[in-house]
């Protein structure tokens, strides 16, 4: 285990407000929320599996609401097709709250020419697109997203970590990371957290679930970071089944205020509208089963007071 040293302590802090793709709104306001999701998407790394269509988006977004839910945030970082302009419109249409993202995912997801470009304006990138907008579209992200490497980091994941850290310095955004299979989140808080000045209560990280060790669960928790077990329904990882167990651990450990729910659907055939799981299977499949092994009253706090704390900014 690493020393308590290696990671500041938690720091507390007032609600500040959720930027979605509408304006800011008070944290209580985003209601049952989806921690971690995406409406578009697309990857080389998923050739013909975009997320693009947005009739299909809406019709996704209307579905997760029909089962109770009012609020998505949207993990796509930049030059994956985040589509932003369209968001307003779905969040209008739908009722559902829709928190957009700046960031930069794994080297894999780009070609090298574009990630020269990116060269030396990074963080000034995440800023603008923080507070001013992204592109032309007037919508402003509400949290940067960035990527670990599986059980390490490597030089793209420091770049653009600091880059994050950068940007949430100059702005307060929460930094979302994507573990890879689950793995790396004491690296990754390390660096984040003990190397760069980022206060541990702003840094989500997603995968969990798909790693399933509850001591490193455990020592996440306790650096004051949250934890997002998202991607439920997929049976090539240590989702749905060990789920239940994880949390339970991690509430019965006092960590229940630290837990986070997503779907994060991130391909056509995966969406409830095309015949998979989608975002309702969230509320539809997750929720009952963790009410089982958590009590419903924790759940309900999971799924809206958790994500308003976790997303909720004193913008700068």
């Amino acid at each position: 285990m690493r020393p308590a040293a290696a990671r500041p302590a938690v720091v507390s802090t007032s609600p500040g407000t959720v930027r979605t793709v509408l304006g800011d709104v008070r944290p209580e306001d985003l209601g049952v929320c989806d921690a971690h999701d995406h409406l578009f998407f697309g990857s080389p790394r998923l050739p013909g599996q975009e997320l693009r269509d947005a009739s299909a988006a809406r019709a996704e977004l209307a579905a997760f609401r029909a089962q109770g839910g009012t609020g998505v945030v949207q993990w796509t970082p930049y030059g994956l097709g985040r589509r932003a302009a369209d968001l307003p419109l779905l969040s209008r249409d739908t009722g559902v709250h829709v928190v957009a993202a700046t960031g930069l995912h794994q080297a894999a997801h780009y070609s090298p020419e574009s990630l020269a470009e990116l060269r030396g304006k990074l963080a000034a990138l995440f800023v603008s697109e923080l507070t001013a907008g992204i592109g032309t579209s007037g919508v402003r992200a509400g949290l940067i997203k960035v990527a670990g490497g599986f059980h390490a980091l490597d030089a793209h994941a420091r770049w653009t970590m600091t880059a994050a850290a950068e940007a949430h310095h100059a702005t307060g955004a929460p930094i979302a990371v994507h573990l890879e299979l689950g793995t790396g989140a004491l690296d990754v808080l390390d660096l984040l957290c003990g190397e760069l000045g980022v206060p541990a209560h702003r840094v989500v990280l997603g995968h969990l679930n798909r790693s399933p060790d509850f001591v490193v669960h455990r020592e996440a928790a306790e650096a004051g970071a949250y934890l997002a077990f998202d991607g439920p329904s997929r049976a090539n990882h240590a989702t749905d089944w060990r789920m239940p167990d994880a949390v339970r651990a991690l509430a019965d450990a006092g960590f229940g205020h630290r837990l986070l729910l997503g779907g994060d659907t991130t391909t056509a055939a995966a969406r409830s509208v095309n015949g998979g799981p989608g975002m309702p299977y969230l509320l539809r499949r997750i929720r009952p089963r963790l009410e089982l092994a958590l009590g419903q009253d924790l759940v309900e706090r999971v799924l809206t007071e958790n994500p308003g704390r976790a997303f909720a900014v004193e913008w700068r």
